[in-house]
Formats: structure tokens, sequence, C-alpha cells
């Protein structure tokens, strides 16, 4: 008996009839880049039968349908190696993520990187056996005979029907039926079985280019309360070349790392006399933090933005007035007591501002009421994902709150908006995209959100309508706003193009309300005004660790510490660029001298490693010509400038901010 079936493709529609059996392996099995269908809005596997009617469509495996599924797949796999080679192995999740997967398991000792190395070679065995990945649909109680062994999976048969509160979860259970996949042998054996969704690829042989990459600690189901477990992530692609691209990406971003550069450079530090996530910032950092704040402050004020100040520590009432301790509390640090007064040092700037803004009567008038400071908080992360400057404790944020009419807020948003990226483009970040962050309304977090439903609604649609009118993409995130309103976060992307959580722009009309802040509208009424949350950088220490990876060290002119560095190429010659450098300092340039006893060609070598913008060399040449030898950060080089050309080659540099090349270079 024959159906009629529909193929969908991007750039076409075919109506085909097709035996009443027939599968998507009978439809697209000759193609290896297909991994799966998708019928209506699911994806299913290959092995599926086809309905009559059903509109299906291809999954290629270089799609993100398609890597999600060989490295879920490949998840397996490791999963299986890993049962192979190590006894009294209890299985976690396995789920794909950005550029890779994980899997976590209770083993007795951690993973060593020799373990590691054993199992990514099983796991390749494995992969040419060229096992089918066959579904079983399982009742709820044989799936716990099956699996009687394997603790956590019997756990996740439990909460099948609120899988998605726990991350990576959904990928083995759901709201509906159960499933295991069984990896079946050629001569059809079932050599490993796992609770899973799927989908997954036909066998084995789709899979190509897999490599294991590390292994850390992890908690079940992401709670410090539970089992700690060990995570094994791996890479995935559709190739070896991608894989070998992949990894070259790696290296650089390794090359890149703002944690290397910091000390290579002289930048910052982490001492552990102070602890983890507290940065000190050595002269040569404090020369770009001061740059930074320099700029952004001075931007605020032709921004309409009035510099205020508060301080380090509160009472600790007022976090409870702004709601951060009831819905923020495991974020801060804990109480001091004075004498029976409990204070608390501060993880956020605004409930300070609301004080100012209520320190008198205000009037529509002064609307918006632009507030910023530089202002340091503390924040209690957890060690584990603490990361250089770019996850840290001590927190320096360009914080500003913009206090609006409500008829105000969608001008305010996109005034914002345009600051934000203006500020980005100077520091050389050019390609973004928004994230539209809103309230979780089912999951776990769903009663850490506070206010009605109208005016989330209100707030959601209003920043969305900013983002879309933008021009730039808008990217939904479920679940990431704050407790006290929706939020915009630019995503920028880096030289390499990593896409970093940069500046954010947050509505929020709970705080206004907590602290009864008010403003006498033209009628002579007291109306509430609406708060808007704005951090530029988002904080001086996290953009500079993404400016230092965007660089690999080798910041603009105008950024750069050491702007200019005099090499005499003998002793003869240093009366000569001491002149030159006075002539530079008195321009502004920030310039020094190596007069040390090292021979020139290792000062060279220094100053290339220091990645200074400008080396100027002194030689005999040069002196009886008034002149200077330009050596640029690429190797090139050009002799003979004039001293006064080379004076205004730097000093263009820095003065146009250019981002790109310094002059002369190619």
């Amino acid at each position: 008996m024959s159906q009629s079936i529909t193929l969908v493709r991007p750039d076409s529609r075919e109506s085909r009839v097709v035996d009443e059996d027939t599968t998507g392996l009978d439809l697209f099995g000759d193609d290896t880049r297909v991994v799966a269908m998708r019928v209506g809005d699911k994806i299913v596997d290959l092995a599926t039968p086809v309905a009559s009617g059903d509109e299906i469509e291809p999954v290629l495996i270089d799609s993100p349908d398609g890597l999600a599924i060989i490295r879920h797949s490949w998840a397996h796999v490791t999963a299986q190696a890993v049962q192979a080679l190590f006894a009294d192995v209890k299985l976690g999740i396995g789920p794909p993520i950005t550029d890779g997967y994980y899997y976590d398991f209770k083993v007795p000792t951690p993973f060593t990187p020799d373990d590691l190395k054993a199992i990514e070679k099983k796991a390749l065995q494995l992969s040419k056996e060229r096992q089918r990945f066959v579904r079983r649909v399982v009742t709820d109680d044989e799936a716990r005979a099956e699996l009687v062994n394997e603790p956590f999976k019997l756990e996740l048969i439990g909460i099948k029907g609120h899988a998605a509160d726990t991350e990576g979860a959904s990928v083995e259970v759901g709201e509906g039926e159960l499933t295991i996949y069984d990896n079946v042998r050629r001569d059809g054996s079932v050599a490993w079985k796992d609770l899973c969704r799927g989908p997954h690829v036909p066998n084995t042989s789709y899979l190509k280019a897999f490599a294991i990459t590390r292994s850390s600690a992890a908690y079940w189901r992401g709670d410090q309360a539970n089992d700690q477990l060990q995570r094994v992530y791996g890479t995935a692609w559709p190739t070896k070349d991608d894989l070998d691209a992949y990894q070259d990406r790696l290296a650089e971003a390794l090359r890149r790392d703002h944690r290397k550069l910091g000390l290579e450079l002289d930048l910052f530090s982490f001492p552990e006399e102070l602890g983890s996530g507290l940065p000190v910032f050595h002269p040569k950092g404090g020369v770009i933090k001061r740059i930074m704040e320099d700029y952004v402050r001075q931007a605020h004020i032709d921004n309409g933005f009035l510099y205020v100040g508060t301080p380090h520590i509160s009472k600790e009432g007022l976090f409870y007035t702004s709601g951060h301790l009831p819905y923020y509390g495991e974020m801060m640090f804990p109480e001091m007591d004075d004498e029976g007064q409990k204070y608390r040092i501060k993880a956020m700037n605004c409930p300070m501002h609301n004080l100012i803004f209520k320190s008198r009567g205000r009037s529509y008038r002064e609307l918006p009421l632009r507030f910023f400071e530089f202002g340091t908080v503390y924040r209690n992360e957890k060690s584990g994902v603490l990361q250089g400057l770019t996850r840290v404790r001590s927190i320096t944020q360009d914080d500003s709150h913009s206090y609006v009419a409500p008829e105000q807020a969608e001008t305010e948003i996109k005034h914002l908006l345009g600051f934000i990226l203006q500020l980005l483009r100077d520091f050389g970040l050019t390609e973004f995209y928004l994230e539209l962050s809103t309230r979780d309304e089912d999951g776990k977090k769903k009663d850490k959100f506070i206010g009605s439903d109208e005016d989330w609604a209100m707030a959601t649609a209003l920043l969305e309508k900013v983002g879309l009118e933008s021009g730039l993409d808008l990217v939904p995130d479920p679940g990431g706003a704050a407790y006290y309103g929706p939020k915009i976060s630019v995503q920028a992307k880096d030289a390499i193009g990593r896409t970093w959580q940069m500046s954010t722009i947050q509505y929020d009309f709970n705080q206004p309300a907590r602290f009864e802040l008010e403003y006498t509208a033209p009628d002579g009424s007291r109306q509430q005004p609406v708060m808007i949350h704005s951090a530029k950088f988002g904080s001086i220490e996290r953009f500079l660790g993404v400016l230092t990876e965007h660089y690999a060290g080798a910041f603009p002119a105008w950024l750069a510490p050491v702007q200019a560095l005099c090499l005499p190429v003998s002793d003869e010659y240093l009366p000569y660029v001491e002149e030159l450098a006075a002539k530079l300092r008195a321009q502004g340039v920030r310039v020094e001298i190596d007069d040390s006893d090292d021979r020139f060609s290792k000062k060279v070598r220094n100053a290339a490693k220091q990645k200074v913008p400008f080396i100027l060399i002194a030689g005999g040449e040069d002196v009886a010509a008034g002149a200077v030898s330009f050596r640029f950060r690429d190797g090139s080089q050009r002799n003979g400038v004039p001293i006064d050309e080379a004076i205004d080659a730097i000093v263009h540099a820095i003065e146009t901010r250019d981002n790109g090349l310094v002059p002369g270079q190619s």
C-alpha cells in the first residue's frame, strides 16, 4: 500500500508517493550528510517510519540541529567507553553543548589525563564498529528494571515531568513517554544502553571527528548538596578538517588568554593573600583602567548623567527594601554585626541611587534624571565559576540609573542603547547582537521574579520593540531577566569570533514602588517613575579582560600602557633618544627608554614581547640625519623617518583612537 508525503528543502517542495513501511533511511540513507529528519515540528531518527501526509525535511550534519545530534551521539559513545574501561561507574547526564558535549559520571577516583586519553582511544574504537542507535519505548517500571544499577537514571525517571528544571536532563526524559537507546552491534547484540529521548545518528559510522578535551568536577543536578561527579567534556564535528579548525581556534584562544597575558604584560594579578576573584591592577594595567574610566566618565557627562558616589556598605535593611536580600541574597556576602546593627557589603549600587533620588522632592521637569558612578560592588560568586577578570568577586561598574516618566522610557532606552554601541565601537568591538532576557514563566526560577503580569508584559514588549527597531538581531533568553524586570544585553564578537556579554539595559518597575519614589507630574499629582539600569562596560574588570583577548595584548596606541619605546643602538646615542623621549612626553605620549645593559637584539625582542605599538630605534645614521627608525609589531621597519614626522605619526594615531594597524604597518 502506498502513501503520499512531501519532501521539504530550503529551496523546494517535492511530493512523493512511497510504500507504507518507508523510513527516513529509505529516503536519505544514501546521503550521510543527513543525520535525522524533521517531521512537522519534531526532529526524529531516520529509522522512524513516515506517515501519509507528512512533511519531511532532512536535517544536515552541519546544521545547528545536526551538530547537536552528532555531539549527543558522541556523548553516548563516550559513556560507553568509560563504562567499558572503568568498574563501578554510574551514569549521570550527557547533553550536547556549544561546540561539543559533556557526560557526568560517578567514579571512585577523579579521571587523570592518561584516563582521558584512554577514553578517547576507546571511543574511537567503538565508533568504527558501526553500532546502530536503536530507540525503544519503555514504561516507567520497565525503565527502572533495566536501569536498576544506575541510581541517577532512576532519579531522572522520577522527575520526568520536571526535567527542564535540571540542566541537561531534558535530553534524557521529558513529559511524555520514556525511551531507551540501545547501541547494537552488527551481530544484533546490545553493546550498551542509555535512557535518552534522542534523536541520534543511524549508526556510529556517521561519527567522523571528535576529541576528549578535559574533565572537571560537577555536582549532580547542579546542586552542591548532591553527589560530586566527574564531568568529561568532548568536542565533535562533521569532518576531521572541521575538528582541526576548531582546535586551531582553541589554540588561538589560549594564545589570547587574558590571564596569561596579564602576567606576561604585567597588567594585573590575583594574589593568593587576597583571595579568589579579587584582582589587583599593576601600574601598566592601571593605565588602561584609568583610560577606560576617563573615557566613560566624560561620555556619561556628555550624555546627560550626573556623577554621584555611594559607600561600600549599608545597613542590611536597605537590601530588604530593594528586594535584593529576599531574591538575590545568595550572591551577597554574609552580614557584619556592629553592636547589634547588621550591615552588608553592597552587591549593587541601585538602592543607594534610589536614596539620592528620594532625598528631596522631584519634578517632572527634572526627568529624565540620570545618576552615574564608578561603584565597586562585591558578589559571592562560587569559586568554581571564577575566571580571571571575566568573572570576579569585586566588580567595578560604570553603573547608571535613569529615572523617567513611563512615557519617556522608550526614548531613554534607545538613547542608552546608542550610547552603548558607540562606546563599544570606540574600543574596537564592532559586531553585535542583542539578547532579550525575560522572566521564567514555569521553570524552577519562576518564583524569583516579582511584579505583576501586566508590568512584565509591558516592559518586555517595550524592550523588544526597541531591540527590533535597532536593526540588530534580537535573540530570546527566557528566564535570564533580573528579578525586578526584563533586560536587553549587548553581545559583542571579538577578533576571533567569540561572543561576550557586555553591556546591559534593565527595565525596573519594582524598585521605584518598593522605595516609594515619586515626582510631581504637570497636573500636580504624585507619580511613580520608571527606573532604567544600565552598565556600559558591564564591569571594568570584565571589559578589560575581553579587550585583552580581543587585541591579544597588542592594544591600539591610544590604549597601550607604553605607547612608544626608544632603543639606542648603543650608549653613545642615549642622549639623542632622551631628547626624543622628552619631546614625545611633551605631546602626552607614554614613552619609555630601554637603557639596560642588554644586547640590542635582546632589547628588540623584549619590546616585541611587551607589544609596544611604536619602537623607535636610533643609531649613527639616524642621529646624523635627525631621524629615527620605526619598528612595528609585525616586524616591519621604516628607516630614516624625521623626528618631527615620527612624533606627528604617533600623536595622530593616539588622538584619532585608531583601533587598527599603527602607521607603517601592513
